[in-house]
This record gives structure tokens, C-alpha cells and sequence, in this order.
């Protein structure tokens, strides 16, 4: 699956595996979003059941990658350390019986900004090396940093209102 767009960072253009790691969550929340799209298009009950199942099974990828990710990037487990008692869980019933294409429009719009939060991150740590000054590695870093955060916090409204598990993911 390609998830290349005008503005976004293409697929495979990683060269450090952590930034291959966000690769495959951004294809995973493109797949996420694809389904949910699909079903909330459709009205045949056994063709959305199957869709469904297949998303409960990508969102459950993105679960066991984005948990690897929090692993092996220090930066990136400060940051979800930092958003982790944003709270978790829905502080009210959600209305997906009465408005259910603006719901999942917003739980896809959120996936999307994660996406594009990730495709941040690549493009700025792919290309971090290649400044020879100090004063830019130090603003990129910075920068780097807060789209991690910004990833974990969107991540955090992700798991409060999506009523589908991401694994175990907390």
C-alpha cells in the first residue's frame, strides 16, 4: 500500500529502521481509514462485517508497532510518558447510533493528522544528518521532539474516543 500524496513523505524514502517502524503506522492508519470510509459508505451488513474484522485486525497492528516504536526511540517514549494520563476513555457516552459518519469523520481526521505528524518525523530525521550546523541540528531536533508529542497526544484522543482496541495499546 502506498500512502504518498502531494504534501506527504513517500512511501519507502526511510533509510533508519525507527523511521521505517513510523512508515508502517502510517500505512496502517491509511488502511484504518480506508475501511472505516468503506463501511461508513455502505449498507450491505455481511460485506461491512468483513471490513470491519480486517480493520479490528490493522488497528491492532498499528497497536504492536507503534509499541515497538515507543521502544526503541527514547524521544518517542518520553513524549507518550508525557501525554499518558491524558485519560484515557470516553468521559461520556459517544453518539455513534445518532451521528455516525461525523464520528468516524473525526476519528479519521485525527488517524490522519497521526499520519501526518509520522511523515514529519521521517522527513526531518532522514534529513538531519545531512545539515552540517549545529544551530539547525538543534532546531530540527526540537522540532522533532514536538511532532513526536504532538503523534502521542493525538494518539491518546485516539484511544479516549475510538470505541475499537489498537492491541493493548496504552
Amino acid at each position: 500500500m502506498s500512502y504518498t500524496h502531494p504534501q506527504g513523505q513517500p512511501q519507502g524514502a526511510a533509510r533508519h529502521y525507527i523511521n521505517k517502524l513510523r512508515e508502517i503506522l502510517i500505512a496502517e492508519v491509511v488502511a484504518i481509514n480506508g475501511y472505516q470510509s468503506h463501511i461508513a459508505h455502505s449498507d450491505i451488513e455481511e460485506i461491512n462485517q468483513a471490513w470491519h474484522n480486517i480493520m479490528l485486525d490493522e488497528k491492532k497492528h498499528y497497536g504492536w508497532i507503534l509499541s515497538l516504536l515507543r521502544k526503541y526511540d527514547t524521544d518517542q517514549y518520553r513524549q507518550f510518558l508525557e501525554h499518558k494520563n491524558d485519560g484515557a476513555g470516553p468521559k461520556e457516552p459517544l453518539c455513534l447510533e445518532t451521528q455516525p459518519d461525523y464520528f468516524y469523520a473525526i476519528l479519521n481526521n485525527i488517524r490522519e493528522d497521526i499520519k501526518g505528524e509520522l511523515e514529519a518525523v521521517v522527513l526531518y530525521e532522514d534529513d538531519f544528518p545531512d545539515f552540517p550546523h549545529k544551530d539547525i541540528r538543534t532546531i530540527l531536533h526540537a522540532i522533532i521532539v514536538e511532532e513526536k508529542g504532538h503523534a502521542e497526544h493525538l494518539t491518546r484522543l485516539l484511544l479516549k474516543y475510538d470505541p475499537d482496541k489498537y492491541d493493548d495499546l496504552r
